[in-house]
C-alpha cells in the first residue's frame, strides 16, 4: 500500500502529466521554447558544417593562389563557377580588373579604389552568408529564461489560484502549479544555454574566417596595385 501510494505522486507529476494539466498560456510557452530549441539545434549544426566547409574552401584556394598559377588562368577557372570566400574576393577583384582595362583606365588611383571597393563588397557578401541566422542565437539565448520565466510566474498564479479554490495549503494543492512553473523555466534555460554557448564559439569563428579573407584582400590589393604600376611605367 505504501508503496502504490509513493508511486502515485510520480506518474501525476511526471513531465508529460504535468504538460497535458498546464494551462493555455503555460503550454503555449513550453512548446514555443522546444521549437526555439530544435531550431536552435538545427542552426549550430549547419553553421559547424558550413564553417568547416569554409576553412577547408580557404586553405585550398591559398593553395592554389601561392601555387604560381597566372591570374588569367586561375580567374578563367574560377569566372564561370559558383565561388565562395577568397574565391569570390578574387573573381570580383579581377573582373572589376579586366572591365576597367577594356574600357581603358586611366587613372591607377581610380582603378585601385574600384578594385578595392570591390573585394570590400564580395567581403560584405561572404561574411552576410556566415553570420546569417546568428542572431537568433543571440536572441534565444538572451529571450529564453525571460520567456521561461513568464511560464513559471503563470504557473505560479495557478497555484495561488488552486489554493484560492481549495483553501488549503497542502502540498498535494500547490505541487502540480510549482512543478509546471519549474519546467517551463527548465526548457526556457534548455533553449538558451546552448544558444549562448554556440553564438560565442560560431561568432569568433565568424571572425577568425574574416581576419583570413581580409588578409588574402589585402595581399591581392597590394599585388594587384603593383601590376597597375607596372603597366603605367610601359605605357610611359
Amino acid at each position: 500500500m505504501e508503496s502504490t501510494a509513493l508511486a502515485e505522486p510520480g506518474v501525476q507529476l511526471s513531465i508529460w502529466h504535468l504538460f497535458m494539466q498546464a494551462g493555455w498560456v503555460v503550454k503555449l510557452v513550453m512548446i514555443g521554447l522546444l521549437v526555439a530549441s530544435i531550431w536552435t539545434w538545427a542552426i549550430i549544426i549547419d553553421k559547424l558544417i558550413a564553417f568547416q566547409r569554409m576553412r577547408a574552401s580557404l586553405s585550398r584556394f591559398e593553395q592554389i593562389f601561392w601555387s604560381g598559377q597566372s591570374l588569367e588562368e586561375l580567374y578563367r577557372t574560377l569566372a564561370d563557377r559558383a565561388t565562395t570566400g577568397m574565391g569570390s574576393i578574387f573573381v570580383a577583384a579581377m573582373r572589376e580588373w579586366k572591365k576597367s582595362f577594356e574600357k581603358g583606365a586611366k587613372s591607377p588611383l581610380g582603378l585601385q579604389t574600384r578594385i578595392d571597393k570591390a573585394m570590400d563588397l564580395a567581403l560584405t557578401r561572404e561574411m552576410e552568408r556566415l553570420e546569417g541566422r546568428l542572431g537568433f542565437l543571440a536572441t534565444i539565448g538572451s529571450a529564453g529564461p525571460f520567456i521561461g520565466l513568464f511560464g513559471t510566474v503563470v504557473g505560479i498564479m495557478t497555484s495561488f489560484q488552486a489554493i484560492a479554490g481549495s483553501k488549503s495549503t497542502s502540498l498535494a494543492v500547490v505541487a502540480p502549479g510549482i512543478a509546471e512553473a519549474l519546467l517551463a523555466t527548465a526548457i526556457g534555460l534548455l533553449a538558451a544555454i546552448p544558444a549562448v554557448v554556440a553564438y560565442n564559439k560560431l561568432s569568433s569563428d565568424a571572425g577568425k574566417l574574416a581576419v583570413r579573407m581580409e588578409g588574402f584582400a589585402d595581399e591581392f590589393s597590394a599585388i594587384l596595385s603593383r601590376q597597375i604600376d607596372e603597366k603605367v611605367a610601359q605605357k610611359g
